[in-house]
C-alpha cells in the first residue's frame, strides 16, 4: 500500500496536537511485504523535512514511537518499517534471501517516499545499529540521494573475534540461510532497567540471525569505513562510548576520516547502545535537534 503524499501548506504550532502512526504494508520490488509506520503532521501543516527510521538488528520500526514523536514535535513528518525478517514484514526472523535485501529494500522505501512527498521537502535517513549500517552502506554506495543522514550507534563495526570472522567466511557459502542466535545480551541496551525488561517483553523483537545477515554486517561495515574519506552527505553520528554490542571503535574511525565540514560526530562516553533510550537521553536528542535545526531551519 502506498503512502500518503505530504501535504506542504502551513507552518508548524508547537502545541499542536499530532496524529497517531499509521501502519499500512508496502510491497517491495520482489513481492515481499514490509510493514510500514508513518507519523504524519496534522493536515495542512507545512513539514521541515521527512525522516525515515532504519531500525537496529532484531527489533522493529514500533520501538521508535518516541523519536519519531519528538521529531514531529520539532515539524518533522517521519516513517519507519520493520526491515526483512524483523517485526511484522516477510521473512524468517533474521532471514535475508539476497546478499542486497536490506539495501534494495530501503532503495525501494525511498522511492517510494520521494514519489507521495513534496519535492521541496528534504529527506533525511535515520539509522541506529544495523539500520546505520544500511543507511550509511546506501549512501557510500550512491544508491538513493538523500539530503541529510544520521547515524546512531551505526554498527560499522560488529566487534568480531578470529572465530566469528572464520565462521562468516565459511558459513555463508554452505548454509546461508542458517540462522542462530545474534548474541546481543538485552542489558546492555540501556542503563535504564525499564527499557530492557521492555525489549525483553516485546514479542516482536528476536533474537536471530542469518549466516548471510552476519556476512553483510561482516563486508558493509569495513567498505563504509573505506569510504569515509569521500564522504559528501551532510551526516550526525551520535555514538555510545560504552558501547558493548557494537564496537564504538567504527564511529571513531569514521568520525577521524570523514571532512568534518561534512560529517559532526557526538561520542556519549557514559552511554550504554540505545543512547536514544538512555537515562541521558534528553542530551542526545538536544544535540539532534540542534544539528537539524542548523541543516534544515524552521521556515
Amino acid at each position: 500500500m502506498s503512502a500518503q503524499p505530504v501535504d506542504l501548506s502551513a507552518p508548524v504550532e508547537p502545541d499542536m496536537e499530532m496524529p497517531d502512526a499509521r501502519l499500512t504494508n508496502f510491497i517491495a520490488h520482489d513481492g515481499n511485504s514490509l510493514a510500514l509506520l508513518d507519523w504524519p503532521l496534522p493536515k495542512g501543516v507545512h513539514p521541515r523535512g521527512l525522516v525515515l527510521i532504519v531500525h537496529g538488528l532484531g527489533e522493529h520500526a514500533g520501538r521508535y514511537n518516541h523519536v519519531a514523536e519528538r521529531l514531529n514535535q520539532w515539524g518533522f513528518t517521519v516513517r519507519s518499517y520493520d526491515q526483512h525478517g524483523h517485526g511484522e514484514s516477510s521473512g524468517q526472523p533474521g532471514a535475508l534471501p539476497t546478499d542486497t535485501q536490506l539495501l534494495d529494500d530501503l532503495a525501494d522505501l525511498l522511492d517510494n517516499t520521494r514519489r507521495h512527498t513534496d519535492p521541496r521537502v528534504p529527506l533525511i535517513l535515520f539509522g541506529h545499529s544495523l539500520g546505520g549500517l544500511v543507511a550509511a552502506r546506501l549512501v557510500s554506495l550512491n544508491m538513493r540521494k538523500v539530503e541529510g543522514l544520521v547515524l546512531s550507534s551505526p554498527a560499522l563495526d560488529a566487534g568480531m573475534n578470529p572465530v566469528q570472522k572464520l565462521l562468516v567466511s565459511v558459513l555463508p557459502k554452505i548454509a546461508p540461510n542458517l540462522r542462530v542466535g545474534n548474541g546481543l545480551d538485552p542489558q546492555y541496551l540501556s542503563h535504564e532497567p525499564n527499557v530492557v525488561q521492555a525489549y525483553r517483553d516485546d514479542r516482536l523483537v528476536h533474537d536471530r540471525i542469518s549466516a548471510r545477515l552476519a556476512r553483510f554486517i561482516a563486508d558493509a561495515g569495513p567498505a563504509t569505513l573505506a569510504a569515509a574519506s569521500q564522504w559528501r552527505v551532510p551526516t550526525l553520528l551520535l555514538y555510545a562510548g560504552q558501547d558493548q554490542l557494537v564496537n564504538p571503535a567504527g564511529s571513531r574511525r569514521f568520525a577521524a576520516d570523514a571532512p568534518p565540514g561534512v560529517v559532526q560526530a557526538v561520542p556519549f562516553e557514559a552511554l550504554y547502545h540505545e543512547i536514544f533510550n538512555e537515562v541521558e537521553r534528553e542530551a542526545v536528542f538536544e544535540c539532534l535537534k540542534e544539528w537539524l535545526d542548523s541543516r534544515f531551519p524552521p521556515a
